[in-house]
């Protein structure tokens, strides 16, 4: 069963909080982190500290993690964080376009990472890892939330609802792209136990739906803090990371798609004729084609968009083989255009279906790519049967909205 343990949270003042809150470290360049560098509360200046340093800096230097460190420690001598005096759960809601989803923000074990009780869907990058471990071990906190998701638990849902029902929020804003974020802080000690025995008891397993290098990460943080003998117990902050855990019937995966850079070799009309020897192919022309249902695919080539349906043959029932990522780079993107390994090959490029298909369309209409392909989204009930079954997805098949706001809550691994 699923253990979590509620943490002393450092959290902005009430009145910062919008002018804290940014987006995940991962999901911004560092050319978009620098357009918040005047800013003085902007959280990218510890999770991107690189835009108070030269532009020209190694961003995996020592120098970048000493000044997160430098920042985060300015954060909290000015009490422009505060830390929470006890341990608490937060509860954290995001609305976008109308739709919902409330979370449980807590620590989850590292045991329950390693043991399999988190569950797991894609292999990790080691230079990424490294990135973050360095980040936790200097600045002594996991800034970046790890995104997970659970099958519903009506005994936790009930004390989720009550608490928002019955008490005011913490913080409550909409940032510049639409999204409502609403936080509050569960410290009643007697809810607080009701969630950590709820979870034991009631939730077997939880699935990490974004944040596996965050995760890896603090994994081996923990992993090399207790060589070190650092402490005996097992209760020590470190022994956890900080996630997010949401039910499963309130989320949404969105269409994760690729751009490639050439076409091996072949003319248009020849990439077509290969194309057509697994795929019904129809011409739509315009506009953009968003596929309806699986095993459908838009195609955009030479200006023109195009219809594809997988052939019986192109896929198995098997959790992975039944995925239109895995139909797509097997029957086009490593059979027609020799893209071996998706994680690593400068050939292809991915576009979360946030932006649109016209972030497809213009990315070949400007000759920095010579063919776009349009997915329908993964399941949630496939991530999760591919995380029960031991096995992994390719690699950028998934895409979570909203994405999580870094900066409202900060776990100290070592205080």
């Amino acid at each position: 069963m699923a253990n979590i343990t509620p943490f002393k949270g450092l959290r902005p003042k009430k009145e910062l909080a919008e002018q804290v809150a940014t987006l995940p470290y991962d999901v911004v360049s560092v050319a978009e982190a620098r357009e918040f560098k005047n800013s003085p509360y902007n959280f990218y200046h510890v999770t991107r500290s690189e835009i108070d340093l030269p532009d020209d800096i190694d961003v995996h230097s020592m120098q970048v993690y000493e000044k997160a460190k430098e920042n985060l420690e300015s954060f909290i001598s000015s009490n422009v964080m505060v830390r929470d005096s006890k341990p608490c759960y937060y509860i954290y809601e995001l609305v976008m376009d109308g739709r919902s989803q409330t979370g449980l923000l807590c620590g989850s074990s590292v045991d329950d990472y390693n043991n399999g009780i988190v569950k797991k869907h894609e292999f990790t990058r080691p230079e990424k890892e490294q990135d973050r471990i360095n980040h936790i071990a200097t600045t002594g906190a996991q800034t970046g939330i790890v995104f997970l998701a659970y099958n519903d638990c009506e005994s936790v849902q009930q004390i989720i609802d009550d608490w928002k029902k019955n008490h005011q929020p913490e913080n409550d804003f909409t940032a510049p792209d639409g999204i409502r974020h609403t936080f509050w802080v569960v410290d009643d000690e007697e809810k607080v136990a009701a969630i950590t025995r709820n979870f034991a008891n009631d939730v077997p397993c939880t699935y990490i739906a974004d944040g596996h290098h965050r995760a890896a990460s603090a994994a081996r943080v923990c992993k090399e803090m207790r060589e070190s003998n650092y402490a005996a117990d097992s209760s020590d902050p470190f022994n956890y990371f900080v996630t997010c855990i949401f039910p499963a019937s309130q989320l949404q995966i969105m269409d994760y798609n690729r751009v490639a850079k050439d076409l091996n070799g072949r003319t248009a009309d020849e990439f077509i004729r290969a194309i057509s020897n697994d795929f019904e192919i129809l011409k739509i022309g315009d506009p953009a084609f968003k596929p309806a249902h699986l095993h459908e695919f838009g195609m955009y080539l030479e200006g023109c968009w195009y219809k594809l349906e997988a052939k019986k043959g192109t896929y198995t029932s098997d959790p992975i083989g039944i995925l239109d990522v895995t139909i797509l780079q097997q029957n086009v993107l490593d059979k027609l255009l020799d893209i071996k390994d998706p994680r690593v090959d400068k050939r292809i490029d991915f576009i979360g279906g946030i932006r649109g298909m016209g972030a497809l369309q213009k990315r070949v209409d400007n000759k920095d790519a010579a063919v776009a392909f349009s997915l329908y989204p993964v399941t949630i009930k496939q991530l999760f049967d591919i995380a029960d079954s031991g096995n992994v997805m390719p690699p950028k098949s998934t895409w979570f909205e909203p994405k999580l706001r870094d900066g409202l809550v900060v776990y100290l691994v070592n205080h």
